[in-house]
């Protein structure tokens, strides 16, 4: 599992750059191929790569994606490496690991006949090309497994906030700022306006339905020079919510934003991005594999709710129950300290070699 792994990791598959990732599908397309006896289907939709295997007909879908947060050469700062039980290197943890355990899981059983394997190649990035076709296949099945990295201590991730992303663009008037700065329509002021509100917006819907909405101004932009009124500012905000009444909402709140600045005008784009992963739709899938865990001797498994957001956000909101966070145990998505427990993938490999014998 670890040579596999390593195959993986050192395989870069930034997000953004589509031929590593284009690079990083043949890899997993051949690893799968080997480990599952099958050639994989690959799909590149806009430029982004995805494979796909299919075995009959699907009723079970395993997810996972294959792209990564880490910039091309990222493997220079941070080098694949195993020292006392620990694996390292980018994206070992989210989520390179638990494809590894899928296809050595997938290899264990006596027949792939009902499952259907996807791995994306744009989780990362919201996953623009692969959401069709994740909830097309999701649709046809009873049950999703998503192979995204355990909560802490390797719990399950029974329950995922819902994603809004939304872009904001204040329009003014430049001016020169030390001449006739009062001939101008600042921009920037009225962006300051905006950030201010929104955490009103937060608030609003808090009180409306319960705690747990976060609306996060993320990237800012104004300007450009020193000496120049701002004509143009833009904001990116991460929006975080609990239920999709309260994604409803703040959709709401945000669009009827107003400009405070005489001369501003706004410009609100994005919405909705993926759909809250309600516990109802993890139940009984966690409680068949806490029954697989003890018949293995694992021990007591552990849930969680998470405030991040995978693609089992979207098997779930199309109707089809799903059960997350069943990769690997280690800790540090997205960071310097990413990495791995080793000793847990044959563990979970078999966890999940279990539960799909049981759905089935």
């Amino acid at each position: 599992m670890l040579t596999d792994l390593e195959e993986l990791v050192t395989c870069e598959s930034y997000s953004a750059d589509f031929a590593a990732v284009a690079r990083s599908g043949r890899v997993v397309a051949e690893q799968g191929r080997r480990l599952l006896g099958a050639t994989p289907r690959t799909l590149v939709l806009e430029g982004v790569t995805h494979v796909q295997w299919t075995f009959g007909t699907p009723r079970v879908l395993l997810l996972g994606h294959h792209d990564t947060v880490w910039p091309t050469g990222s493997l220079k700062d941070h080098p694949w490496s195993v020292e006392q039980g620990i694996v390292r290197g980018p994206g070992v943890f989210d989520m390179k690991a638990g494809l590894v355990q899928m296809f050595h899981a997938l290899a264990a059983l006596p027949s792939l006949d009902g499952l259907c394997v996807l791995v994306t190649g744009d989780e990362e990035t919201g996953s623009a090309t692969s959401r069709t076709l994740i909830e097309d296949i999701a649709r046809q099945c009873s049950a999703t497994l998503v192979l995204e990295p355990s909560a802490p201590g390797g719990a399950l991730k029974t329950g995922r906030k819902g994603v809004s992303l939304y872009d904001i663009t204040v329009r003014g008037r430049a001016a020169h700022a030390g001449l006739e700065p009062e001939k101008g329509v600042n921009a920037a002021t009225e962006l300051a306006h905006q950030i201010l509100a929104l955490k009103g917006v937060a608030d609003t819907v808090t009180a409306a339905t319960g705690p747990g909405t976060s609306v996060t101004p993320t990237l800012l932009r104004a300007g450009t020079s020193d000496n120049t009124v701002p004509a143009k500012a833009e904001l990116n905000v991460d929006v975080r919510v609990p239920n999709a009444a309260a994604q409803e909402a703040v959709d709401q709140l945000i669009r009827a934003l107003e400009p405070r600045v005489p001369g501003a005008r706004l410009q609100i784009d994005g919405g909705p991005n993926r759909p809250p992963l309600d516990p109802d739709a993890s139940r009984k899938l966690f409680a068949l594999a806490t029954e697989q865990a003890a018949r293995l001797g694992l021990g007591p498994l552990r849930q969680a709710a998470v405030g991040g957001a995978s693609d089992g956000n979207y098997t779930a909101g199309v109707g089809c129950p799903t059960l997350d966070g069943l990769g690997a145990v280690g800790d540090g998505a997205h960071a310097d300290h990413e990495h791995v427990i080793a000793a847990a993938m044959p563990a979970r490999s078999r966890l999940l070699a279990h539960l799909l014998g049981a759905l089935r």
